[in-house]
C-alpha cells in the first residue's frame, strides 16, 4: 500500500512541477526593444513636415539615454539618427536652395567616441536624398558635438560629391528675377495647410523656409535633440534695395524627443550667388493655445 502511494506522488510531481517554481511566459519582442530604438520601418527619407511617428520616450528611457553610447552604434537607435540629422541640417544650411533640398534617407552604420576634452565624435555612413531631383547617394560624415558649459555649433564634415553636382543655377536665377520684378511683395501662410497641401506657386517659399530653418536646427542641435521642420506659419517678402531678396518668416519646429512645437522668427536673405543667409533668429514664447501643425508626429 505504501509503495502505491509513493508511485502516485511521484507521478503527480512530474506533471505539476515543483510547487515553489513559477515559469513566466516569454516577453513579446515588441516590449523588449532597446529604449533608444526607433521603429525599423523608418526607412523612407524623412520628408520635412511629414515624418512618421516617433514614440515619446518614458522617464526611465530618458534616464537610460543620459549614458551616451560609445563604440559601434545601432543605426536604428536615437544616438546615431540624431547625429545623422545634424548632417542633414548642415547640408541644407550650406547648399540648400529653392531647388535643392537634402533629407536623411537612412543610417547604415555609426560609431561614437569621446574626443579628448573637445566633446564627442560620431563617424557615420548614411544615405542622403536630394528630394527635389529624387537622387540618393551614400555619404560618409563626421559630427563633433563640442563639450563645455555653453552650447556650441556642432562641427560637421561630410562627403557627398555627386549630390552637390546638381546644377540648379538657371532655375534659381529665373525664380529670383520673377520675385524681384513682381509688382507686389509675396506672402504666404500655413505651409503646409491642415491637410498637408501646398499650392505649387508657394513651394519655393516653403523650400526657402526649410533652408532658413536648417540654420536654427543646426545651431540648436545637441546629442539630446532631434529636430524636424514642421511648418512655415507665415513668410513675407520685404522691400529692399540690395541685390538680395529679404524675407521675414515665422517657422514651427518639432523637437521629436520632447514632442515640443517650438516657434522661431527669422529674418533672412536669398540670392542665387549668395544662397540663404539668416540675419536674425529669435525664439518666440511657447504658444499654449496654438493648434499643432499638420503631419508633425
Amino acid at each position: 500500500m505504501s509503495l502505491r502511494i509513493i508511485v502516485v506522488l511521484a507521478v503527480l510531481t512530474g506533471v505539476t512541477g515543483s510547487p515553489g517554481v513559477m515559469i513566466w511566459p516569454e516577453a513579446d519582442s515588441a516590449d523588449t526593444a532597446h529604449p533608444n530604438s526607433v521603429p525599423e520601418t523608418v526607412e523612407a527619407t524623412e520628408i520635412f513636415g511629414q515624418q512618421q511617428e516617433v514614440p515619446v520616450e518614458e522617464e526611465a528611457e530618458e534616464a537610460d539615454e543620459a549614458v551616451m553610447a560609445t563604440g559601434e552604434l545601432n543605426p536604428n537607435h536615437y544616438p546615431a539618427r540624431r547625429a545623422a540629422k545634424v548632417v542633414q541640417h548642415y547640408l541644407n544650411t550650406r547648399y540648400g536652395s529653392p531647388f535643392r533640398l537634402f533629407g536623411l534617407h537612412n543610417v547604415q552604420s555609426g560609431n561614437a567616441e569621446d574626443a579628448a576634452d573637445s566633446g564627442r565624435k560620431y563617424q557615420l555612413e548614411i544615405s542622403v536624398q536630394e528630394i527635389i531631383s529624387n537622387t540618393t547617394e551614400n555619404c560618409s560624415a563626421e559630427v563633433l558635438f563640442l563639450g563645455g558649459d555653453q552650447q556650441r555649433l556642432p562641427q560637421v564634415q561630410v562627403s557627398c560629391e555627386e549630390l552637390l553636382k546638381s546644377n540648379t543655377e538657371a532655375q534659381e536665377e529665373a525664380l529670383f528675377q520673377k520675385y524681384k520684378m513682381n509688382p507686389s511683395l509675396l506672402s504666404a501662410q500655413n505651409l503646409p495647410d491642415s491637410y498637408g497641401h501646398i499650392e505649387p506657386d508657394n513651394k519655393p517659399l516653403w523650400h526657402l523656409g526649410i533652408v532658413a530653418s536648417s540654420s536654427v536646427m543646426l545651431k540648436e542641435s545637441t546629442e539630446n535633440t532631434l529636430f524636424n521642420m514642421a511648418q512655415v506659419a507665415n513668410i513675407t517678402q520685404l522691400a529692399t534695395e540690395s541685390e538680395q531678396l529679404k524675407f521675414d518668416c515665422h517657422i514651427l519646429l518639432h523637437e521629436m524627443v520632447s514632442q515640443e512645437i517650438i516657434n522661431w522668427k527669422l529674418l533672412f536673405t536669398w540670392s542665387p550667388p549668395e544662397g540663404v543667409n539668416v540675419l536674425q533668429m529669435e525664439q518666440l514664447p511657447h504658444c499654449h493655445h496654438c493648434e499643432k501643425p499638420p503631419n508633425t508626429n
